[in-house]
C-alpha cells in the first residue's frame, strides 16, 4: 500500500526546487515569519492603545461624573441674587465644556498616538520586505 507525501517531504521538495531566478524557499519562509512577527507586534500595540484609551475614558467619565455632582450641590445651596447665580452657573458651564474639550483632546491624541505606534512597526517591517524581496530576485 503506498504512503502519501508527509509536510516534511513536500517542505524537503518544495525546498530542492529550483528554477532560474526564484528565489530561496528558506529565505522566504523566513521573511514570512517576520511578516508574521510584526503584524503580532503592530496587533499587541493597538491593542495596549486600546485598554490604555478605555481606561483614560473611563477615569475621564468618574472625574467628570464627580465634578457634576459637586457643581449640582454647589447649586442647590447657592445663595445670592438671581443675577449671581446664573453668573456662577454660566462659569460652571464654561469649565465644564473647557474640560470637556481638553479630554476630547486627550484621547485623540492617545487614538494618534496609539495608531501611529502600530503604523510605524509595519511601515518598518514593509520597507525590510521590500529590501528582501529585491535580495531575494536574482537576475536570470
Amino acid at each position: 500500500m503506498a504512503q502519501g507525501f508527509s509536510t516534511d517531504d513536500m517542505m524537503r521538495a518544495f525546498s530542492e526546487f529550483r528554477m532560474p531566478g526564484m528565489p530561496d524557499m528558506q529565505a522566504m519562509m523566513d521573511a514570512q515569519r517576520r511578516n508574521i512577527e510584526a503584524l503580532s507586534q503592530a496587533n499587541k500595540l493597538a491593542m495596549e492603545g486600546a485598554q490604555a484609551i478605555a481606561r483614560r475614558n473611563m477615569e475621564i467619565m468618574q472625574q467628570s461624573m464627580s465634578d457634576m455632582a459637586s457643581a449640582m450641590q454647589a447649586m442647590m445651596s447657592a445663595d445670592g441674587a438671581p443675577a449671581e447665580r446664573a453668573a456662577k452657573q454660566a462659569e460652571m458651564v464654561k469649565s465644564a465644556y473647557e474640560r470637556a474639550m481638553g479630554n476630547m483632546r486627550e484621547i485623540a491624541e492617545l487614538i494618534q498616538r496609539s495608531n501611529g505606534e502600530a503604523l510605524d512597526v509595519l511601515n518598518k517591517r514593509f520597507s525590510e520586505a521590500m529590501e528582501e524581496a529585491r535580495g531575494m530576485i536574482k537576475p536570470t
